[in-house]
């Protein structure tokens, strides 16, 4: 009796929970499949972009790049600044209505590093990845959108532990792979069903584990500013507002490397913005290797008097979050890894779709087997 119950106990959970996110999963595979792919769509859509500049040509101050992003933008004031390693040779600056404002708002400036020239003002609101990576996202519907999908995340994590608690021992019983074409439609959709499930098991949980992960971006960003950051920046709580002009962003880098040799500039946050303070640049430090780029390193440096503060390595939670988002799109390994995950999104799709049908099927079977009954108990009062 208490394996009837626990059968149905599972039944109950794999139903409900695959029910309920099946039609939002559908569409996070939908559009999660060009996502895996955005760099390769990216550049079929734009032409292919190559740095020039003459031979024996040195790279542009800091400084200077970033003024000549203002003077581009004028009224604008200077929000983040990173180097794409995909782009080597050219920096990329963010500049905004304030250094708080909207990134729906603020505009993305590319420039060359060796002659200062403005390679490209690209719009990234817009587009069908932008609209892809949206709707994948949040529904274009902000942090609200963010959580709601995170829910769907854990009720599929839920669906495939059911999954496996409900047909693991049933399976056990047949040939793996086996699909029963001798049988009714009903039951090889089944066995497609079950199958397609065992062989993306491993894989369904990494992307719906990091999936929900990376739907806590905001509430993993204000943990750090809660945290860590004021930690960091807890001595200039009291301290008056910056006036007047800021120290050099060169030599600021140029501290920050000597801190940390091993690792290279990834990005500054300039003060007041969401990832600094009203006082400090954050100069962001990643490592060199295809993992250790994804873990960021944060140092503050004084934007007035140009002084390293403080630098400290990420918490652990705020690392889980970077190491989770290339794994997500299987940015990892290059085009053989994101192959392998565009084939696994594939049998996702038909697993869902597959999943949909059978609950349809049941429910149409059960209505036919109880118009029977209806009818036979008629025949029989009738008689």
């Amino acid at each position: 009796m208490a394996t009837i119950k626990s059968v149905k106990r599972w039944f109950w959970w794999h139903k409900w929970t695959s029910l309920i996110c099946t039609a939002f999963l559908l569409l996070l595979c939908l559009t999660g499949l060009p996502l895996i792919f955005h760099e390769e769509i990216e550049h079929l859509n734009e032409e292919e972009k190559t740095v020039h500049y003459p031979a024996g040509t040195p790279e542009k101050s800091v400084d200077e790049l970033v003024s000549t992003a203002k003077k581009h933008f004028p009224g604008k004031v200077e929000k983040l600044l990173y180097w794409d390693k995909e782009h080597p040779g050219t920096l990329n600056v963010t500049v905004g209505d304030t250094p708080s404002s909207s990134y729906e708002t603020d505009k993305y400036i590319v420039l060359n590093t060796y002659t200062g020239k403005v390679e490209e003002t690209p719009v990234i609101t817009e587009g069908f990845m932008y609209i892809m990576f949206r709707l994948h996202v949040d529904l274009f519907a902000g942090i609200g959108g963010k959580l709601f999908m995170g829910l769907m995340g854990i009720l599929f994590v839920i669906a495939i532990i059911s999954g496996i608690m409900l047909y693991g021992p049933i399976m056990k019983k047949f040939d793996f792979g086996m699909i029963r074409t001798e049988k009714s439609t009903r039951l090889k959709w089944l066995d497609m069903h079950n199958m397609l499930g065992i062989i993306t098991l491993t894989w369904a949980m990494v992307v719906g584990f990091t999936g929900v992960i990376n739907t806590l971006s905001d509430v993993v960003l204000y943990m750090w500013q809660q945290g860590q950051l004021n930690e960091m920046t807890a001595p200039y709580k009291n301290a008056a507002p910056l006036s007047g002009s800021l120290s050099s962003l060169d030599q600021a880098v140029g501290l920050v490397q000597k801190q940390a040799p091993e690792k290279e500039p990834y990005l500054i946050a300039f003060p007041g913005t969401a990832f600094s303070s009203k006082h400090h640049y954050s100069i962001f430090m990643r490592g060199r290797t295809p993992l250790t780029e994804k873990l960021l390193k944060p140092a503050l440096v004084d934007a007035k008097t140009g002084t390293l503060t403080d630098i400290r390595e990420m918490p652990f939670f705020v690392n889980a979050f970077f190491i989770s988002q290339p794994l997500h799109f299987g940015d990892y390994g290059g085009m053989p890894l994101k192959i392998i995950w565009a084939i696994f999104d594939i049998a996702t799709i038909v697993i869902l779709a597959s999943g949909l049908y059978l609950w349809f099927a049941r429910r149409k079977s059960s209505r036919e087997q109880l118009a029977r009954m209806e009818s036979n108990y008629n025949l029989t009062a009738n008689a």
